[in-house]
């Protein structure tokens, strides 16, 4: 008989914030953390695997508490008995525990479930990663620094920041204020004009302003708009789109491979910036992705401020598959500490995607409760 799942567990690990940030506690607050959620599965063979859930009020409905709450009394108990290898069973008992409303319900909790169970799969297994999607993937993802400035005079200062740390690429927080995004971003382009770079709204801005916010980024050479209204704002980003001025892409409104199909068939989106923690986990981050490779769609890579565990299956994923742009995986930026025995290793702007079975990395129990 295969094993079956023993156990699920969780832990808290809260890790300073070293730098501002809008989405993260103020770096001024006393001892500001970044709080996740870090899970064990065992299995009944002697098994495990650890996963991550990177919950962010700012961002998303869910909290450090709901998705505790979820996994603990919900999702955990619901999975003992079953085999951590059939995906169909724990995808049934994930979406009958905790349904789906307009998409998947709770996907930053289940990713957490979802991450410990590839480690543990994969441990089992003695594969990759890449290996299990049957990937020749590559060893090392390029990284974007993050522009969270409200004027030119920060972005200048944020820019030699993150020259004097080896990073040549930038991702842009915008949706705030159109003219100082735009003279951010026009500041950001002179500073480095070779560079890769995008801007990120999240859902800031109206149909309007997008429109004309994405003519003057086209201007200056920007690569894309991403998420510039808010996710249920279908019928503007089909209006936006039709203007052809800048690549659209979607992120808080593609949760699942359902999603992406019907925003895909519905004409509103060039692409997607990815997020592993927003959809659930990699086996659905994995879906989205080789349906962006099929069908010609933008590839492009963000996170939740994403550490240790999240952070490392993040850069399976992008690794793996490919990823054509630099990611905007910035917990190297703005995040210290850690559980991992061994750090994921950042040279740089090159973050290199960790070589081992599932995951790829070993946490550190020690480190885990110092991080409590």
């Amino acid at each position: 008989m295969p094993p079956s799942i023993a156990s699920v567990e969780t832990f808290v690990a809260r890790y300073p914030v070293t730098g501002r940030f809008r989405y993260l506690p103020a770096r001024g607050a006393k001892s500001p953390t970044r709080d996740t959620v870090v899970v064990r599965i065992r299995d009944d063979a002697g098994g495990e695997g650890w996963g991550q859930s990177v919950p962010s009020p700012t961002w998303s409905y869910e909290t450090l508490e709901s998705v505790r709450t979820t996994i603990d009394g919900h999702l955990g108990p619901a999975l003992i008995g079953i085999d951590p290898a059939d995906a169909e069973a724990v995808a049934g008992v994930l979406n009958r525990v905790i349904a789906p409303s307009f998409s998947t319900g709770q996907p930053i909790a289940k990713a957490g479930i979802d991450l410990a169970l590839f480690d543990l799969n994969g441990r089992r297994e003695g594969r990759t990663a890449a290996q299990v999607w049957g990937r020749k993937g590559r060893r090392e993802v390029t990284l974007s620094w993050t522009v969270d400035a409200a004027t030119p005079a920060e972005a200048e200062a944020t820019v030699a920041e993150a020259r004097s740390r080896g990073f040549r690429n930038f991702n842009l927080k915008a949706g705030r204020d159109a003219a100082a995004d735009v003279a951010v971003a026009a500041e950001v382009r002179r500073l480095a004009p070779d560079a890769f770079i995008w801007a990120d709204a999240n859902g800031g801005y109206d149909v309007a302003t997008a429109r004309n916010v994405a003519r003057l980024l086209a201007d200056l050479g920007l690569a894309a708009l991403e998420q510039p209204l808010p996710a249920n704002h279908l019928t503007g980003y089909r209006e936006l789109r039709r203007d052809r001025t800048l690549p659209i892409l979607m992120d808080e409104g593609v949760v699942s491979l359902t999603d992406l199909r019907e925003f895909h068939a519905l004409g509103l989106l060039d692409g997607v910036a990815m997020k592993v923690s927003r959809c659930g986990g990699l086996t659905e981050a994995a879906r989205l992705t080789a349906y962006l490779r099929e069908h010609g769609l933008l590839f492009f890579a963000s996170g939740l401020t994403d550490p240790d565990v999240a952070f490392a299956a993040s850069l399976q994923l992008l690794g793996a598959w490919d990823l054509p742009h630099p990611a905007a995986l910035n917990a190297p930026q703005y995040l210290g500490g850690s559980i991992l025995t061994t750090s994921v290793a950042v040279q740089g702007d090159r973050a290199l995607v960790p070589n081992g079975p599932g995951l790829g990395v070993e946490v550190d129990v020690a480190r885990l409760a110092g991080l409590a």
